[in-house]
Parts: C-alpha cells; sequence; structure tokens
C-alpha cells in the first residue's frame, strides 16, 4: 500500500508539470458542441433587463461573459430528459439553453453546472484547470485523463492507470466529464466551491448549491443594476433530476420580474424545484 501511494504521488506530480508546460490552445468557437452560433441567440439578446435596469459589464474571456453568451434555443420550447421524453414539469423554465444533454442519466443539477464550467475552460484552452473532484474526494483532472490515463475506482479508492494514447480533442474531453458526472455531484462540488460571506457580493458565475443525496444546485447567469436606485437582479439556470436540458428559471415569486429575481431575496430564495437559503452561494475558486 506504501508503494501504491507513492507511485499516486509521483505520477501526480508528473502529471501536473507536464500540465504547467502545455500552451493554451483556445477553440475556434466558445461553444464548441454547437455546429453555428448566432449572437441574435444568447442570453443577454434575448432576456432583456427591465426597464430602468441595465446589464452588469462582463469583460470578454471571462466566464461571467462566456455565460451572458450562452446560447438560448428559439422560443419556449419543452424541456426534455435525457431520454427522449418531456418533462412532467414544463412550467419552470423561462428558456431552454442550446446545450445537448449528453449520454445517459448523468448530467444532472450539479453536473450542468461542472459541464458549464469545464466546457468554458476548454473553449479558452486552460486545460490544466480543468479540474474536479469525486464524491470520494479524489481529484479529476483532464491533463491526467488526455494524458492517457484513467480511473479504476475500488471501495471509494481511486488510482488511475495508463490505458490510452494521448488525446487532448473535444470528444475526448467530453468522455472526461461523463466520467466525473459518474463519480461527482452536488456533495462533492459543494466542498470544491468557495462559500460567500454575503450575497451581495454575488456576481455572474457564482452558484447556489446544496450538496446532499440528493442536493441542489443553480448557476448565475447573468445580472442587472437599476441605474437610479442600485438595486441588482440575477437570472438562474439549471438541470434537475433526471438528467434534462439546462433551462433558466421563472421567478415563481415575482411574475413581473420573472425570469429576474431580486437580490434582496430575503432568507430563502424560492424557485418552482428547490428552495436555497441566503448562504448557499459559493464561488469556483
Amino acid at each position: 500500500m506504501h508503494l501504491l501511494r507513492i507511485r499516486s504521488i509521483v505520477l501526480t506530480i508528473v502529471v501536473h508539470l507536464y500540465a504547467i508546460a502545455l500552451p493554451a490552445f483556445p477553440q475556434s468557437s466558445p461553444y464548441p458542441w454547437l455546429t453555428s452560433y448566432r449572437q441574435s441567440h444568447a442570453i443577454a439578446s434575448r432576456i432583456k433587463p427591465p426597464r430602468g435596469y441595465y446589464a452588469v459589464r462582463t469583460r470578454a474571456g471571462t466566464f461571467e461573459d462566456w455565460l451572458t453568451h450562452l446560447p438560448l434555443k428559439e422560443g419556449r420550447p419543452p424541456v426534455f430528459l435525457h431520454d427522449g421524453r418531456r418533462k412532467s414539469n414544463q412550467d419552470a423554465h423561462f428558456a431552454v439553453v442550446d446545450i445537448d444533454i449528453g449520454n445517459g442519466d448523468l448530467q444532472q443539477c450539479a453536473d450542468a453546472v461542472i459541464r458549464l464550467r469545464g466546457e468554458f475552460l476548454y473553449s479558452v484552452g486552460d486545460y490544466p484547470a480543468i479540474h474536479f473532484n469525486f464524491t470520494s474526494g479524489h481529484r479529476a483532472d483532464f491533463t491526467r485523463w488526455a494524458a492517457g490515463y484513467r480511473p479504476i475506482v475500488t471501495d471509494n479508492r481511486v488510482r488511475w492507470t495508463k490505458r490510452a494514447k494521448e488525446d487532448f480533442s473535444y470528444r475526448s474531453f467530453r468522455e472526461y466529464l461523463n466520467q466525473v458526472f459518474a463519480y461527482a455531484g452536488s456533495s462533492s462540488l459543494s466542498k470544491e466551491l468557495r462559500k460567500l460571506s454575503d450575497v451581495h457580493h454575488m456576481r455572474i458565475g457564482d452558484v447556489f448549491i446544496q450538496g446532499g443525496f440528493p442536493g441542489h444546485a443553480a448557476i448565475v447567469v447573468g445580472m442587472t443594476v437599476n441605474q437610479r436606485t442600485g438595486r441588482r437582479l440575477f437570472l438562474l439556470a439549471q438541470s434537475f433530476m433526471p438528467a434534462q436540458n439546462v433551462y433558466v428559471l421563472k421567478n415563481p415569486a415575482n411574475a413581473r420580474l420573472s425570469p429576474w429575481y431580486e437580490l434582496d431575496f430575503g432568507e430563502n430564495l424560492i424557485t418552482l424545484e428547490w428552495v436555497f437559503g441566503k448562504d448557499d452561494l459559493k464561488r469556483f475558486p
């Protein structure tokens, strides 16, 4: 066991040194799962701020900007499950994000957040930053996967063995994500994220998350500010269980503002499918 532990440490060091030496390879499209992208379908283009509000500015090349320009499907189509059936509750969504569900019942709530974060990092070519933890606590680096190593999970223990050729392709990245989805969830992701001391520090890309079995997660994909009062509103997107489309949530507490939510929502943030506390807001490191 001692020798296996030493081998694991040495492998981790080698893979990390390899990752540091990698150049960045930004993708030709920021949303590589699409065959084409139209700016007019972006969240920022389709979901306008209420009268008297203006969108929070985002800097090009950041996660915040990438999220606000996520493409939406035309109109308000139904939300579908991974197996092609319509979701029973069609009242929770305002719009559907134009991103695939993936294979099988894998891309659920926290997995959808992982997908979006991973897709952004892959799109800008920041491969070493793509890493998430399994529920067991073991770290899964994309660079290790791309170098050909695969996790072998036995009794909540993970070891990595060389089983494939080096492959940094988008297909390889998606296979890596499916592996993460299978062994991660709201519990592991909640432990990875940094808790915010005050919900008023919110920014686009932050995540409301309750780690559990089941838990839930929803990500902030837009923010707007009142020109006169400074009052702020935000948009939320999520997937759910079983795996289904990612969609922008309606606001059940205020039909006039919907899909925007007030930042001053009180102790609890009420959505049509979950209730978060104000202390559930976290941020990627």
